[in-house]
């Protein structure tokens, strides 16, 4: 590989903010915030709203609509019937 041009490959904590569900894994993200790990050493935190502990595929809860369609929906917030 040519020096100098390639980002630091090393180790960070992602932080699914939704659900607090850490996991550590190999990144070139770069983070100011510092995490303590389950290892006793401290790593870049990387903070993202949606992981696999909280995406609707892997956790099988998918959210539903049952108020009704569009129309219904613009119907009762204006109040018309």
């Amino acid at each position: 590989m040519k020096e100098g041009i390639h980002p630091e490959y090393r180790k960070v904590v992602f932080l699914d903010t939704s659900s607090d569900f850490k996991f550590l894994s190999g990144s070139t993200k770069y983070s100011d915030e510092t995490i303590e790990w389950e290892d006793g050493n401290t790593y870049p935190l990387i903070r993202v709203e949606i992981s696999s502990e909280s995406h609707p595929f892997y956790t099988g809860k998918q959210k539903t609509d049952t108020v009704g369609g569009r129309v219904d929906r613009f119907k009762k917030k204006y109040n018309m019937k």
